[in-house]
């Protein structure tokens, strides 16, 4: 289906290290070495999605290796390099090199804005359709970032709500069919081997429960035409 470019996507520009700000949306963690470089390291679930952010990261200028983590998981990594103490700067807080036990070191850079492309490095390392929705991921040792970043989603005409602390793991929930094809819009074509984790769009008169978060499913329990129409239009 063709689709118009929106001034935001990430295909409306070239790939730049600019990008790579969307891995530290999620579980990314950036690493100060004194004033002199800096280095980019992202755990993911998937050796896929690391195989697949390595080549996204050398598609903007960052030499980026597959290797594991000491948890045992997959993991990208850049060298420690200079034209990485930009997003270092920006993204640490005051007095942080890197992240330390259970603390990321991170805080959103004061005015950030987020685009398309920073999103689809996200959706690459931490997102993953579920039912009815879209999930991101976020980083759980940087918690006072997570309401700012759902914040800095709206502008992009991308509303999702925090999930409650009931959840498995932070994250944010974009619904609605309207929501669910502006971020496909914003994050562009799946590249090759991560299709599954792509956003998908719920069939058009599909009719789902709606319930709120940590409610019980309900046997028979149906939404009224009005909740329907809200959820469908997003």
């Amino acid at each position: 289906m063709d689709r118009t470019i929106s001034l935001f996507s990430a295909e409306a520009t070239g790939p730049g290290l600019a990008d790579l700000a969307g891995l530290l949306c999620c579980q990314g963690q950036i690493t100060g070495f004194g004033r002199t470089a800096a280095r980019l390291t992202v755990v993911v679930e998937q050796a896929w999605r690391a195989r697949v952010l390595a080549r996204e990261c050398r598609g903007r200028g960052a030499d980026a290796q597959v290797a594991v983590a000491d948890c045992g998981r997959p993991q990208v990594r850049t060298s420690f390099r200079v034209d990485l103490l930009g997003l270092a700067d920006r993204w640490l807080r005051p007095g942080c090199t890197g992240p330390a036990e259970q603390d990321s070191g991170k805080a959103v850079p004061g005015g950030f804005r987020l685009s398309g492309a920073m999103l689809r490095m996200w959706a690459l390392a931490a997102g993953r359709p579920e039912p009815g929705g879209y999930l991101l991921g976020l980083d759980p040792m940087a918690p006072l970032m997570h309401e700012e970043l759902a914040a800095a989603l709206a502008p992009l005409g991308v509303q999702a709500r925090l999930l409650g602390p009931k959840a498995e793991a932070p994250g944010l929930r974009v619904t609605g069919r309207r929501r669910l094809d502006g971020l496909l819009e914003l994050i562009g074509e799946a590249p090759a081997g991560a299709e599954d984790v792509w956003p998908e769009l719920p069939p058009v008169g599909e009719r789902r429960p709606v319930r709120t978060e940590g409610e019980p499913r309900r046997a028979g329990r149906e939404e009224s035409p009005l909740q329907y129409l809200l959820e469908a239009v997003g």
